[in-house]
């Protein structure tokens, strides 16, 4: 599903180069859950962000679904990010004046879908999830895991191939954390969605399949 052969990814800071990756190869498999760890600064959440498309490598090669990504216009690329990858943050960026069913249909809405079939496909999501009772609520009359729950329905909102998940238990307690957690698990399993976690966390990393630890923008080893 995913490859990356001799990936780089280099910024600049005024005169000075900063090598966040500096030369990764790895496959994730087509329905695996992969966790990608290691300290802050090493290059984990670059990573998940070539992946899904929201930066370019800048040497190497990204095949995503067979589509090599640094060949793709950009106008494709958001076509391929906003249809065929899911994403979850640690900041569940939702919209406070919108409720649960409004924050999960609001990307079908724009994508020109019907608002029937927008609500119809969210309503489902949410009872998915385990919220179909919340659907009418407001971000703040939810717990941070009822909201990060609201997240992931969004982030499925158009059945992607793959879920890119950054830290997604970082702002909750260890119980909502495991919910969540278990609800990656379960979508993996059940969906045959290509998962990919980047965590601090080994208990995090412990819901996964395979480990994948990263250092100075390296790959150090990996766990199965």
């Amino acid at each position: 599903m995913i490859r990356c052969i001799h990936l780089r990814k280099v910024y600049r800071q005024g005169e000075n180069e900063v090598v966040s990756l500096a030369d990764v190869s790895l496959d994730i498999p087509r329905g695996s859950f992969t966790v990608i760890m290691g300290p802050s600064g090493s290059g984990k959440s670059t990573l998940l962000h070539l992946m899904g498309g929201l930066d370019r490598p800048s040497g190497g090669e990204l095949l995503v679904d067979g589509r090599l990504i640094g060949q793709m216009t950009d106008d494709a690329i958001t076509l391929f990010r906003r249809t065929q990858i899911g994403f979850v943050f640690q900041f569940f960026n939702l919209l406070p004046t919108l409720t649960a069913l409004e924050n999960v249909t609001l990307p079908l809405l724009l994508d020109g879908r019907w608002k029937r079939e927008a609500e119809e496909r969210g309503a489902f999501l949410l009872s998915k999830v385990g919220l179909h009772k919340r659907k009418h609520h407001l971000p703040e009359e939810m717990s941070g895991g009822e909201m990060q729950r609201v997240a992931v329905a969004r982030a499925l909102a158009f059945d992607p191939l793959i879920l890119l998940a950054d830290e997604p238990t970082g702002n909750l307690d260890s119980r909502s954390g495991a919910s969540i957690l278990s609800l990656l698990r379960q979508i993996n399993h059940e969906e045959g969605c290509t998962v990919v976690l980047v965590t601090h966390s080994q208990e995090a990393a412990a819901f996964g399949e395979r480990t994948i630890f990263l250092r100075d923008g390296q790959l150090e080893n990996e766990t199965l």
